[in-house]
C-alpha cells in the first residue's frame, strides 16, 4: 500500500520549471511529440565501444508509439492529433530521443531536422546526444535553425565525475562535456545537460557538488533523475551479483530538494523523476506517478522553505 510522503496538493512550483517557461515564451502550452530517426550510438557500434552504458536499456524511456519503422514526419503525424484531442495542444517540439541524435553526416542531419520543423505547429526541436558526437558543421546548422526556431541541444552529461563516467561506461570524459559546451554556447541554441543521481561510485556530496559545477557553466535547460537498475544492462548484473544502495523515495525527494538549492534559479528543469515501465524496472521500486513525486517534492520544498537557488552564489 502507498504512503505519501506529505498531503499532495497543488501548489505554485518552487523551480524554474520547463512547462511554465514554454508558456511565457509562447503564451500556451508547448507538448512534446517523441521521434525515433533510426539513429545508432557509437558507444554501441564499436566507434568508441560495444557495450553502450551500463545502465541504457532504450525501452526504459521511449514511448512505445516512438519507432523508427516510421519516418520522422509520419511519426509527427500520428503524434501530434492525439495531442490536440488530449490537451487541445496547438504547439509542440519534436523531440528527438532515443540513442545519439547528431550522430550522422550533416546533410542526413539537415534533412530530419528540417522535415520535422516543416510541420505546422512545430515551433522547434529538442535533439539528444552525445558532447562527443557534435562538430563546428553540426553547430553551424543547428545555429542555422535556431535563427528562427526554438532549438534545444540536450547532452548526456550523466556525472561531472571522471571516476563515475569510466564506470557506467560513458566513452568520454567530463573535458568533452565542456568542450562541446564551448562549441554550442553563445550561438542561439539552447544548451541543456542530463544528470543521473544515485550512481554507487558517488557521496551525497559529490552529488550536491554538480549543482554549483554546472551553475557556472553556459548551460540553460537541466534534466535530473535517480539512477534505475533496468532489466537486460550491465548494471543490472553488477547489481545481482553485489546490490549497492539505490534511493528510497523520501531520500530521493530531499536529495532533489537541496540540489536545486544550490542550482542557479535561471536554469530551467525539464525534468527531475524517471518511471521506467515495471515489467523492466528492478530498482528502485517507487510506484509513483510523476505528478505524484511533483506535488510531493513541491509539498517537501514548501514544508522545510526551500526553493531553487535558495543556497547558490554568484
Amino acid at each position: 500500500m502507498k504512503t505519501a510522503l506529505l498531503p499532495i496538493r497543488q501548489t505554485t512550483r518552487r523551480y524554474n520549471a520547463f512547462g511554465q517557461h514554454m508558456k511565457d515564451l509562447y503564451g500556451q502550452a508547448v507538448y512534446k511529440v517523441n521521434v525515433d530517426a533510426g539513429f545508432t550510438c557509437p558507444n554501441r557500434d564499436g566507434t568508441v565501444s560495444v557495450g553502450g552504458c551500463i545502465y541504457c536499456n532504450n525501452d526504459s524511456f521511449r514511448p512505445t508509439a516512438c519507432t523508427s519503422a516510421a519516418s520522422v514526419g509520419v511519426q509527427i503525424e500520428k503524434g501530434i492529433p492525439y495531442l490536440r484531442r488530449r490537451y487541445g495542444a496547438e504547439k509542440f517540439i519534436v523531440y528527438f530521443q532515443p540513442f545519439t541524435n547528431t550522430y550522422a553526416p550533416v546533410e542526413t542531419l539537415e534533412r530530419l531536422y528540417r522535415e520535422a520543423l516543416d510541420h505546422p505547429g512545430v515551433v522547434g526541436l529538442a535533439i539528444g546526444t552525445r558532447p562527443d558526437c557534435v562538430d563546428e558543421g553540426k553547430i553551424a546548422l543547428l545555429a542555422d535553425l535556431a535563427k528562427d526556431h526554438f532549438i534545444l541541444v540536450e547532452y548526456g552529461l550523466q556525472s561531472i565525475h571522471d571516476r563515475t563516467l569510466e564506470f557506467i561506461n560513458r566513452g568520454h570524459d567530463y573535458a568533452c562535456f565542456k568542450n562541446a559546451l564551448e562549441m554550442t554556447a553563445g550561438r542561439g541554441i539552447k544548451v541543456g545537460a542530463h544528470l543521473i543521481l544515485g550512481f554507487p561510485t558517488e557521496t551525497r556530496e559529490n552529488m550536491l557538488d554538480m549543482a554549483k559545477e554546472l551553475s557556472s557553466l553556459p548551460i540553460g535547460f537541466l534534466k535530473l533523475h535517480q539512477l534505475q537498475v533496468i532489466k537486460d544492462t550491465l548494471l543490472a548484473e553488477q547489481y545481482a551479483a553485489k546490490p549497492f544502495p539505490t534511493f528510497t523515495y523520501e531520500e530521493y525527494i530531499a536529495m532533489v530538494s537541496e540540489f536545486l538549492e544550490r542550482l542557479s534559479p535561471d536554469i530551467v528543469l525539464q525534468r527531475l523523476f524517471a518511471a521506467a515501465p515495471e515489467d523492466i524496472l528492478i530498482a528502485p521500486i517507487w510506484n509513483r506517478t510523476r505528478s505524484e513525486f511533483l506535488n510531493d517534492l513541491d509539498s517537501y520544498m514548501e514544508s522545510v522553505g526551500s526553493y531553487q537557488g535558495k543556497r547558490h552564489k554568484t
